[in-house]
């Protein structure tokens, strides 16, 4: 018996490994060759390709296709609607459609993707980064960044608890769970203590 969940709507083709206490709700496909990490949600109308890895506790809403060359590290959020591409130039009347036309796109640990925004492939989205709804990703996100707009840019950024830091200088402190961040003078923020 598995040790997971999988609406009796949902597609999980054999050979797909899927960890221990992973929930896949209705109307899902799950390829083969993907693999889903411990503790995860995907809600319904979720499309995973083949050779795609999503790590632990990620959480994906509604309506989302995460295709070949994507991958989510650990404590991902993807919202409702958002939109992984795979293929810098598609086109109908020349396909390209194997593994080796798909660029790779990463979302690091912690990192959450608003509702119906847009990641180019061949980007990378740092840990705990805060990309906002509608928003167009078409360049690498720095770790901790709030982006936002067509194309995204940085307007600001976000502690671990996804709340909008404010930094005097180079300091921050979160307002709701108190930590510490460095490098708001040079966009290099990291974390200085828990």
């Amino acid at each position: 018996m598995a040790d997971y969940f999988v609406h009796e709507s949902a597609y999980v083709d054999e050979g797909a490994l899927i960890g221990k206490g992973t929930k896949i709700w209705h109307f899902c496909h799950v390829m083969p060759k993907a693999k889903i990490g411990e503790n995860c949600s995907l809600g319904q109308n979720v499309f995973v390709a083949n050779n795609v890895t999503i790590g632990n506790n990620v959480k994906i809403q509604n309506n989302v296709s995460i295709y070949e060359g994507v991958v989510l590290e650990d404590y991902v959020f993807c919202g409702p609607s958002m939109v992984f591409t795979n293929v810098k130039n598609p086109r109908s009347a020349f396909p390209r459609n194997t593994s080796s036309d798909y660029l790779t796109t990463r979302v690091k640990y912690g990192a959450s993707i608003g509702a119906n925004a847009t990641i180019v492939c061949g980007t990378t989205i740092g840990e705990w980064a805060f990309v906002a709804a509608g928003a167009v990703v078409t360049k690498d996100v720095p770790p901790y960044a709030l982006v936002a707009g067509v194309p995204a840019r940085v307007i600001g950024w976000a502690c671990r608890c996804g709340v909008r830091l404010t930094f005097a200088g180079d300091a921050a402190q979160c307002s709701q769970c108190g930590r510490k961040y460095s490098g708001g003078s040079t966009g290099n923020v990291k974390l200085i203590e828990e």
